[in-house]
This record gives structure tokens, C-alpha cells and sequence, in this order.
């Protein structure tokens, strides 16, 4: 049900898209230190929303079906707007498109299977490349001005986000491979059987 707390979860990750791009947007530290604690609040709730889900038996359709949206729409829109706002360059841009590419992907290959009714469980691979994305997109949300805003003294903290997003590109890699060559399996038996 939608007003499963659950789901509301789910909808608030959705929902705290265009707080974080107006947040981001305005060009601040304050407000990158903001869009920051919005985000990680956001990506808590990515884990917040399932264990709830199983721990109150409240496991839905329309959840399995958020879930999954929820994050690529969350994801997708923060590096966008990095990227718009020319906080991702050179070297952080690069991992940005194989995240993207990834998730796209992925998505497809997910709506395929469930056509001829087969999932793709996600693996503990794909949940540490979860954290690592969201620790680095996090981190670089909240730049480096966050951190002299703060006095704590110079941290690199967009060279800290860069490198964290290049161990998440990695591991997009390495579970979008596992994920592409578990589903042309299923996808290959599936077209035997057509015959």
C-alpha cells in the first residue's frame, strides 16, 4: 500500500530530488553542506525502506517497484547536477558516465527478465558499490568549501568523493558484468524453450 511507511521512504527519496538540485543549484557552501545531509538522509532511507519492509511484513509490488526507480532517479539527478554545475570534471566525469551506463543497463536488463519472469537478486557486490556511490556522491555534494565552512581545516574532500567514485566505477563494472552475463544466460535458455 503507498501509505505503507515503507513506501512513504521510497517516495521521500523521490521527493528530495529537487530540494538537493535547488540546494546545489544556489552555488553555496551552506547549501552544498545542506544538499549533503539531504542526500545521505535520502540514501538512508534506501536501506531504511527495505528493512522495514521485511522486519513489518510489509513487502509490496508497488515497493519492488519503487525501490529500484527511487535510487536510479536519486543517483542519476545528483550527478547531473554535478556535472551541470561543473563540480565533476577531467577525472570524476568519467566514472559519472560508467555509473550512468551501468544503471541504464541494468534497468533493462531487469524489465526484460521480469517479461519472461525471472529476477536478478542483488548480490553483496552491488551493495558495496551502492555505499561507495553514495559515500562519494555524498561527499562530493559536499565539496570542499564544506569543509573550510566548517574549520576543519583543508581536507580534500573533492579529491576524497573523486576517488570513492572511481572505487564505485570499479565496482558498477564488475556487478554490471555479473548482472549482463547472468542475464543473457536466463535470456538464452528463455529463447531455447521459444523454439
Amino acid at each position: 500500500m503507498l501509505t505503507d511507511l515503507p513506501n512513504l521512504l521510497t517516495l521521500s527519496r523521490i521527493g528530495a530530488i529537487p530540494v538537493l538540485v535547488a540546494l546545489v543549484a544556489m552555488r553555496h557552501p551552506g547549501t552544498d553542506l545542506a544538499a549533503c545531509l539531504v542526500f545521505s538522509a535520502a540514501a538512508i532511507t534506501d536501506w531504511l525502506d527495505g528493512h522495514l519492509a521485511r522486519a513489518r511484513r510489509q513487502q509490496s509490488d508497488l515497493g519492488r517497484m519503487l525501490d529500484p526507480i527511487a535510487d536510479k532517479l536519486l543517483v542519476g539527478a545528483t550527478l547531473m547536477v554535478l556535472a551541470g554545475e561543473g563540480r565533476l570534471t577531467g577525472g570524476t566525469l568519467f566514472p559519472a558516465i560508467v555509473i550512468m551506463a551501468r544503471e541504464i543497463l541494468v534497468s533493462g536488463l531487469r524489465e526484460y527478465l521480469a517479461g519472461i519472469r525471472i529476477g536478478l537478486p542483488v548480490t553483496k557486490l552491488a551493495k558495496w558499490k551502492t555505499g561507495f556511490q553514495m559515500g562519494a556522491l555524498g561527499i562530493l555534494l559536499a565539496g570542499d568549501a564544506s569543509a573550510r565552512l566548517l574549520h576543519i581545516g583543508f581536507v580534500p574532500i573533492t579529491a576524497i568523493g573523486g576517488a570513492m567514485l572511481w572505487v564505485a566505477a570499479v565496482l558498477t563494472l564488475l556487478t554490471g558484468w555479473d548482472y549482463l552475463t547472468a542475464g543473457w544466460r536466463h535470456a538464452s535458455r528463455a529463447m531455447g524453450t521459444e523454439r
